[in-house]
């Protein structure tokens, strides 16, 4: 199938759910971007720094670009005069940094928190207490160039799909007690990113507002050679 069928085809699956595709571009070249945005696709995923704002450069101005990877402090500068929504705050730190960035860019950008649910030690994110004590603090309400749009996770890279579901649950879970028990100006709880290629439909029936879907759109990734 092309990148464009591939793109209908999992916009057509996800419409039930009314989740939104975006399209983890990583290590792909601009061309294939390209055939996918002319099939309609307006919001790319990334998950490194210097391939995000290489490709923005050169992209259609209309694209609505995610940063999904782990983001380091000292390159939120970088990305800060456009990134539409990052999802993978993992520390009061970044935050602080990104809405320092915001600050300097005019610009209230939006996040979502990350959630460390899986049984692996490999994934980032805040701890369910760490992440009420944060919600619930002085700290955060004084962050007013950032918006709190919602959580991310990532489940257990398993076979096992009951587990990956419990894991999915737990996350809608904590996102609906924020929603229901949060008030604060810059928590607005809309989003709630989790699923990717193996696991996006136990996402979806847990809740999953947004899925980051790489591969089965573009293919196997082109990582350089060591």
């Amino acid at each position: 199938m092309s990148i464009v069928n591939n793109i209908n085809h999992y916009n057509e699956e996800l419409a039930p759910y009314n989740t939104q595709l975006i399209a983890v571009s990583k290590t792909k070249p601009v061309e294939n971007l390209l055939q996918a945005y002319e099939g309609g696709q307006r919001d790319f995923g990334e998950n490194k720094v210097q391939e995000l704002t290489a490709k923005q450069e050169v992209m259609p101005k209309d694209i609505k670009w995610h940063m999904i990877g782990h983001l380091q402090r000292n390159k939120v500068k970088y990305i800060a005069p456009f990134v539409h929504l990052i999802h993978a705050v993992d520390s009061p730190r970044l935050l602080a940094e990104i809405n320092k960035q915001a600050l300097k860019n005019e610009r209230v950008i939006s996040c979502l928190l990350q959630v460390h649910i899986a049984k692996e030690e490999t994934k980032f994110g805040f701890d369910e207490t760490e992440l009420m004590e944060f919600l619930n603090s002085d700290t955060l309400k004084e962050h007013q160039n950032i918006k709190v749009l919602g959580l991310m996770g990532m489940a257990t890279n398993t076979n096992d799909k009951a587990q990956v579901r419990k894991e999915f649950d737990q996350l809608k879970s904590l996102f609906d007690q924020i929603r229901n028990n949060i008030n604060l100006n810059n928590v607005d709880m809309q989003e709630l990113s989790m699923g990717m290629t193996s696991d996006y439909i136990e996402a979806c029936e847990a809740g999953s507002t947004m899925v980051r879907i790489g591969s089965a759109i573009f293919g196997a990734r082109n990582y350089p050679q060591q």
